[in-house]
């Protein structure tokens, strides 16, 4: 059987081509539309939504955060609109490709001969947001009503840090008039049986070290050279690099999310072969768990330049200081919720401190609880990576796990935080 690179035409609420689910067509659709960095297409998102709103008979409300950059919210009213919302939040942009890396067009969402659908954003997350679209159709299609309110959110920009997105349309008065409770965005695919849930995600600390030291010819012995300083600074890092891959390794309980990662991504100096420069930079992407006290971590940071020589400094392209997580004990009635609803389903979930970041700590960092969930099990993790893809069988299972904890979530009872 070739692959299918067709099946297009999806109405998502009708019946698709070639006898493929409506609710697959139209994911393969949605990939097609090349929203990718770094020059998204985020006209040809909005117009597919527009789409989506008026089929589904949601109201759609946009605002722009930044010049370029929407925020489009479908709202479906709670018959209590009083109490907290449900916030359903997805991102619609993308991370570049190296086309001659994949099998197929990256963005010609091609279904092999095992249903495997290859497109960037498979994973990452627009399987995320049509399964949100589809689980909305069921529930409208059968009548139902809920007491809380649920939104669903499409953000722009959330590959390059958010800070045109989620960022900036937090500190909004229209993300106060959303009057969220509880929020659900994107997760990682588990390659087991089980479904990885993330409560909380390390803080990103981009920091860039300058080193001085005395210039001078190339043919002699100079003191106090900016080199010299520089291998210091490395060996006090990648050490401590060390240090931390030898705990994840060596402890059955730790994952990724609760290590400190350190990568030497950028070196900078000199202008020729004889010239000792002035000056030579180095740049660190760190990766710090909640569990971390920051405060003690950057002071480590200035013991190693004061040991590595004079006149060190250094400087953060970013630095995220938020470390709250969200609750994930059996008490906590979104939590209990969330976790009684998966386990109804013969889910087994396994809690973790996501490795990366997403928009959920801008909605955590202003006191929501948010949970990082992307309903893919049996599944290699490929987001960012060449040959992306997810199978159609596990995507349309995700829509039936959807369906089931929007209407469990969207029914919780009157809590305190409701008053």
């Amino acid at each position: 059987m070739l692959p299918d690179k067709d099946g297009s035409g999806g109405c998502g609420g009708g019946q698709a081509t070639s006898g493929e689910d409506p609710s697959v067509n139209l994911f393969r659709e949605y990939l097609r539309l090349r929203t990718v960095h770094p020059e998204p297409d985020y006209d040809a998102a909005l117009r597919f939504l527009d789409r989506i709103a008026e089929e589904l008979g949601l109201p759609m409300k946009k605002i722009e955060v930044c010049p370029g950059r929407v925020v489009s919210i479908m709202t479906w009213q709670g018959t209590n609109p009083a109490l907290k919302s449900i916030l359903l939040n997805s991102h619609t942009d993308v991370v570049p490709v190296y086309q001659e890396h994949w099998k197929y067009d990256a963005f010609a969402a091609v279904k092999d001969a095992e249903g495997n659908i290859y497109a960037r954003g498979t994973q990452d997350m627009k399987c995320v947001t049509i399964q949100y679209i589809q689980a909305i159709r069921r529930l409208k299609a059968e009548g139902k009503k809920f007491m809380r309110t649920i939104h669903l959110m499409f953000v722009p920009d959330e590959e390059v840090g958010g800070h045109k997105g989620m960022e900036t349309f937090v500190k909004l008065p229209e993300f106060q008039k959303l009057n969220i409770g509880f929020a659900l965005d994107e997760g990682l695919a588990n390659p087991g049986e089980a479904f990885t849930v993330f409560y909380g995600e390390r803080n990103p600390w981009w920091i860039t070290v300058h080193c001085p030291g005395s210039p001078g010819h190339g043919s002699r012995f100079v003191e106090n050279t900016a080199a010299e300083k520089l291998r210091s600074i490395i060996n006090s890092f990648l050490d401590f690099r060390e240090k931390e891959k030898h705990r994840l390794n060596t402890s059955e309980c730790f994952t990724l999310g609760d290590v400190t990662t350190v990568n030497m991504t950028m070196v900078k100096g000199g202008v020729a072969y004889n010239v000792i420069p002035a000056e030579m930079d180095v740049s660190f992407d760190l990766r710090i768990p909640p569990t971390v006290n920051l405060q003690e971590f950057e002071e480590q940071i200035k013991k190693w330049c004061k040991e590595a020589g004079e006149g060190i400094t250094y400087e953060f392209a970013q630095k995220h200081m938020n470390q709250n997580v969200t609750s994930t004990d059996e008490s906590d009635p979104w939590w209990n919720t969330f976790s009684t609803t998966c386990k109804a389903m013969n889910m087994t979930l396994e809690k973790e401190i996501f490795p990366a970041a997403t928009d959920s700590r801008f909605i955590r960092a202003v006191g929501l609880p948010a949970i990082g969930f992307s309903p893919m099990n049996r599944t290699p993790i490929l987001l960012h990576d060449h040959n992306e893809y997810l199978n159609e069988q596990v995507f349309l299972k995700g829509i039936q796990v959807y369906e089931n904890l929007v209407a469990a979530l969207a029914n919780v009872p009157a809590l305190p935080c409701d008053a």
